[in-house]
This record gives structure tokens, sequence and C-alpha cells, in this order.
């Protein structure tokens, strides 16, 4: 993205936060593919913690244990709203499925886009209309912004998941051919609009102040799909592998009002950070049976 280095894909919005709030030079993922990095966000403890290790298929009998606490449980018991927007991710069979993670709210995809049989599920209904591809990101889109609407009186969790820019890549007729980046580049330039879309409507409804919004990625491109799996610029290697180009990755944070505009703070953090510094600006209580390997960061937000 453009706050980043990139001289090709346009990322206006994504941009915006990173100038007017935070952008972190040194954040990590959990793990280099998606699966277990998805579970280190979600509950704050490495992925080889809970057994997982590798990407979860269509045809896994494996999921994420329902007795991890997700950031949708750890909120919901202090009063807010949980939605899951997207791509899952985390076990497709009834028991680990979103509604048993502390999910109010689920619309998206169970597994990757690459994957078959794709059906969204709206909460625990499967919708068996044939997925379009194209609209996928203006869908997810278009979901966020009906949960926000829905959920603006009062305190409220979004965990909007885009399944893109995840190989196939697709982008809407609006964006496709419009990035000098190529397919990839309408991908992502189509997700800065999604960006946009939501920062737009937090000002529309007063409240930009009091929200903290996020924007990262799960891992580092994937360079065995050549342009199709984006670029790690300078960094080694990218997903799949542990070196820089697969775990770090962009993370920016944007709080008018309570994060400096400008702000770059030195040091480590990680997706795993998210949960204990929820907790505390939420004024949650955080599990104490278990080890919690994420730090509060609440200090080098603000």
């Amino acid at each position: 993205i453009g706050q980043y280095g990139s001289s090709t894909i346009r990322t206006p919005n994504i941009d915006r936060m990173a100038k007017e709030g935070v952008k972190f030079n040194e954040f990590y993922s959990a793990s280099p593919v998606c699966t277990p990095s998805r579970a280190g966000l979600l509950t704050g403890r490495y992925p080889i913690r809970q057994g997982i290790h590798d990407v979860f298929y269509p045809e896994s009998f494996q999921g994420m244990d329902p007795e991890e606490v997700t950031i949708a449980e750890v909120l919901r018991q202090a009063g807010y709203a949980t939605g899951l927007v997207g791509k899952w991710h985390l076990g497709h069979h009834e028991k680990y499925m979103p509604w048993n993670q502390g999910f109010d709210e689920f619309f998206g995809l169970p597994y990757s886009n690459d994957m078959g049989g794709l059906y969204y599920f709206r909460n625990k209904d499967i919708l068996f209309d044939e997925v379009d591809q194209r609209f996928l990101t203006k869908t997810y889109t278009e979901q966020a912004l009906e949960f926000i609407d829905k959920h603006q009186q009062q305190p409220f969790f979004l965990y909007l998941s885009h399944n893109m820019p995840h190989v196939p890549l697709y982008a809407s007729p609006q964006f496709e051919g419009q990035s000098k980046g190529g397919l990839y580049g309408d991908v992502v330039e189509e997700l800065d609009w999604s960006v946009g879309q939501i920062l737009d409507r937090l000002d529309q409804l007063t409240l930009a102040d009091n929200t903290l919004v996020i924007f990262t990625s799960d891992n580092g491109p994937w360079k065995v799909m050549g342009k199709a799996g984006g670029s790690a610029g300078e960094l080694r290697e990218g997903k799949q592998f542990t070196f820089e180009g697969g775990m770090r990755v962009p993370a920016v944070a944007y709080w008018p009002g309570t994060i400096t505009a400008g702000t770059e703070p030195a040091g480590i953090a990680t997706m795993m950070d998210w949960l204990p510094t929820f907790s505390r600006l939420a004024g949650a209580t955080l599990p104490t049976d278990r080890v919690i390997d994420g730090k509060d960061i609440t200090g080098l937000l603000t």
C-alpha cells in the first residue's frame, strides 16, 4: 500500500489512516499462513499452543478448539455487539463456527476463496446462491455498513475479514483494469475503497472519535503466484515462510482525538496484542486460566 512504498497501487484511505493515526513498521502476524494466523489474532495466543500448524481445508475435520477464548467472547461479556463479516477459516463444522466463538452475527465464507463449495453463510443459514467473486469485496462492505448502522447506539466489535487479495483474484467492474498494479492492484484499490466506506460511515454517524479502526493482513504475499500474489518489497520471501516477507505485515490504526497523527511506534508488535489491548480499552476481563502471549499496546497507540 502507499504508506509502505507502493508506487503503482493507490490506497488513499489506508494512507489517510496511517498519516492521521499510527503506522507500525515492525508489525508481525502470528504465522505466515492464514488459519494459524487468524487463530493467533482472535485468541492472543501463539497458534502452536492451540495445535494449529497449517491451513484447514474443506475436507478437514479439525478446527480451533471451542474452549479457546476469542476477542469476540471477551468483548461480548463487556456488553459489545459482535459481528464477523467475511472469511472465517477456523473450522467449518458446527462446533467450530463463529456463533460458537462469541460472534452474535456472521455473514461470509467458511474458508478461502480458492476452496470449492463456496456459499455465503448468514448466521447459521446457508444461502445456496452461487457466489460471484467479482462482488465479494463490495458485498462484504455492504454487510459491514449494515452492521455498523444496526449497532450504532451501543458498543460494537466488527471483524471485517476480506477474502481478497487471496488468489484467485476478482475485482468488481468498477475497479477492474483501473490500477497500474494490474489485477492485484485493482483488488487492493477496491479494498482501500472498502476502508473508505467504513471511515465515511463512522463520520456520518459521529462515531469516529469513539471507534478504533485497524487495517492489517494475516500474512505476507503469495510469491509463488507471481504478480497475482503481491509483493513484499525489499523483504525476504513471502507467505509460507517465516522470513520477514512472510510475517511482517502492514498495520495502521486510526482513532481521531485519541491517537496522535503521524505516530510511528518504535519496536515490535504482533496481531496477538490486539486481544489484551481491546480488553483494556473496553474494561473487559482477560481469561486467567491460560497463557495470553499478546501484550497490551495501548501505550504504543497513544
